[in-house]
């Protein structure tokens, strides 16, 4: 029997249908950007292409606003660098509520001087008159969040009446900007000290006037800004490496430690390899292990948050504001308003430092484009 085959131009014809059979009809993802590309000088083992994407992603202005600074260091050493329009690697830059993890920092080492006690009342003096129970207020509770004072941290800004402004703005801009740590400490308690958690800028305030009354106590304004200043960068700055920062004070002399902080991206990348490092620089303990161990344990009143330091320990919805369940629990973030990420991750040997300007839907997309790009790396879940 002769065996009958299809014409050659139907055999033709059919070879497409047939090829696609095998493929999923998308088209592959675009490369990197040349930008992007040029800022990876090491993958630390990320995909190459999916880690010049994911940068891309990052500067992605109509997604996560503006971003004008990214660095990822593995190990200590910086493997991908990109910077916005006009900004340069020395550009010093706002961390905004980074900064309390730096005044963290700072209470720890006058707790290691002996200066300052953590489990014992906060010594402020209005609150230690007979019967005020804000004298129940712990400097590890102020560290905690969980001081229990009257303060409203979000609102908006500008309305032009007291009433409406939230307790920050009024704190940094309005009738508290002269002397942001006596409007702090005036406010009363709102719940016993110690259980509630309630994020507050007014509370590194605080322990920023603390530090300068063990350090200038005569209450001068510019002794107490030279005090505080001087220790500050011995103490903390120049051993961690942040040689750029830049520390604003109010009128009164007190360090603005809920935010005034700038510097460079380098040098924020600095900070979080140093809590990455558990207070260790180059092998030499800057900062006594136990108290790094401290800012990164689970405060009692919010499994998300430790002493200064955002952690990957809450579940979804339960005061999350990292990538709980894909990327690993001991990640953790020092995170300023308008999208400032310091982020560590010590089972990945990262740190991850994204600085910029994003409104809040913005915020959305950005924190969702950085734990994509954690996940590229080794070591993540």
């Amino acid at each position: 029997m002769t065996v009958r085959r299809p014409p050659l131009i139907l055999a033709m014809l059919m070879l497409p249908a047939l090829w696609g059979c095998g493929r999923n009809g998308t088209e592959p993802p675009p490369p990197p950007s040349a930008e992007a590309q040029a800022a990876i000088k090491d993958t630390g083992g990320a995909p190459k292409d999916a880690l010049g994407r994911a940068i891309d992603g990052l500067f992605d202005a109509d997604a996560v606003g503006e971003t004008r600074a990214l660095v990822v260091m593995k190990r200590g050493t910086v493997i991908a660098e990109r910077y916005g329009k006009d900004i340069k690697a020395d550009t010093p830059l706002p961390g905004w509520s980074m900064g309390q993890c730096v005044t963290a920092l700072m209470i720890g080492q006058l707790v290691s001087d002996g200066r300052l006690r953590l489990n014992e009342s906060a010594p402020v003096p209005e609150w230690q008159r007979p019967g005020d129970p804000r004298g129940e207020i712990t400097l590890k509770q102020l560290l905690q969040m969980r001081s229990g004072l009257r303060h409203e941290e979000n609102g908006a800004l500008g309305t032009g009446n007291l009433e409406r402004e939230s307790d920050r703005a009024r704190m940094l801009f309005l009738d508290g900007r002269d002397d942001m740590a006596a409007y702090a400490e005036a406010q009363p308690l709102e719940a016993p000290a110690g259980r509630v958690f309630e994020q507050s800028s007014a509370s590194a305030v605080i322990l920023s006037d603390l530090a300068a009354r063990v350090l200038m106590p005569d209450g001068d304004p510019a002794r107490r800004r030279r005090a505080v200043g001087d220790y500050l960068k011995a103490r903390v700055l120049l051993p961690i490496g942040m040689t750029s920062t830049e520390v604003e004070f109010d009128r009164a002399g007190t360090m603005i430690g809920s935010g005034m902080m700038q510097a460079n991206a380098r040098d924020w990348g600095q900070l979080g390899e140093f809590l990455r490092r558990t207070g260790s620089v180059r092998g030499a303990q800057i900062l006594p292990r136990r108290w790094v161990q401290f800012m990164l344990e689970t405060s009692p009143r919010n499994k998300g948050y430790g002493a200064g330091v955002w952690l990957n320990r809450a579940p979804p919805g339960e005061g999350a504001r990292l990538f709980p369940g894909t990327a690993p629990s001991n990640v953790f973030a020092c995170l300023g308003e308008y999208g400032q990420y310091v982020i560590g991750s010590p089972d990945q040997l990262l740190t991850v430092v994204r600085l910029g300007q994003s409104n809040a839907a913005q915020e959305a997309q950005l924190h969702a484009k950085l734990g994509t790009l954690l996940a590229l790396f080794p070591g993540g879940t």
